[in-house]
């Protein structure tokens, strides 16, 4: 997962490379002036970016940064970061530079099921990612079907842990809650059991099953 993380970096910094990193960003002048990038926390910055500093072709100089600093810190907030996507209407972009992204958002996700527990910089589990990938205007089905798709004791095992956080009262509508609910994802659950009930996490798995039985 390693590799295809570096490569799907690799990819954005290509995609995105035409546009140049500016020093200084044209701020808000009733609110805050010109920004010198350098000198600003980058946190700060994201939350303004694209909004009252800096303008579209700013968003993209600085993507590849703010991808990459998801990955290798926790000081970024990627419901904020990729929240800028659709606000700049990103699904209009160059091909070139929507593909970059999309092989961000599949390699990221793919790493962190891969892997129990599960931390890759500030995504801290698979629910943050799912989180941030809907502030990118994503539908959570995308993500859903690659879940489906990987049947292993990780992938599953961060499934009982998201079927276990279930608000089952809850009525609102939702396609993550509909998914978990289904009577595929309890077989998955009890197939799971069944390949695990000596490991250490086979309670978590039984757990999450019955809750599905209710």
């Amino acid at each position: 997962m390693e590799h295809e993380l570096t490569t799907a970096l690799a990819g954005v910094r290509d995609a995105f490379a035409r546009y140049p990193r500016r020093a200084v960003l044209d701020g808000c002048p009733h609110c805050r002036g010109s920004v010198l990038v350098d000198e600003h926390d980058l946190f700060s910055l994201t939350i303004s970016l694209g909004n009252t500093v800096g303008g579209r072709a700013d968003v993209k100089a600085l993507l590849p940064v703010l991808l990459e600093r998801l990955l290798g810190s926790d000081d970024l907030e990627p419901v904020i970061v990729l929240g800028k996507l659709p606000r700049q209407e990103w699904r209009t972009w160059p091909r070139v530079e929507q593909e970059a992204v999309d092989a961000y958002l599949d390699a990221v996700w793919r790493s962190l099921l891969a892997d129990h527990p599960s931390r890759l910089g500030s995504f801290t589990d698979p629910t943050d990612f799912l989180d941030a990938a809907h502030a990118a205007g994503e539908p959570v089905e995308r993500f859903l079907d690659v879940w489906d798709a990987t049947v292993t004791p990780s992938a599953d095992r961060h499934l009982a842990e998201m079927v276990s956080r279930l608000n089952f009262t809850s009525q609102k509508p939702s396609a993550l809650g509909d998914w978990l609910r289904r009577e595929a994802t309890r077989d998955r659950l009890h197939r799971a059991w069944e390949r695990d009930y000596d490991a250490p996490w086979a309670d978590d798995l039984a757990r999450a099953y019955d809750l599905l039985r209710v």
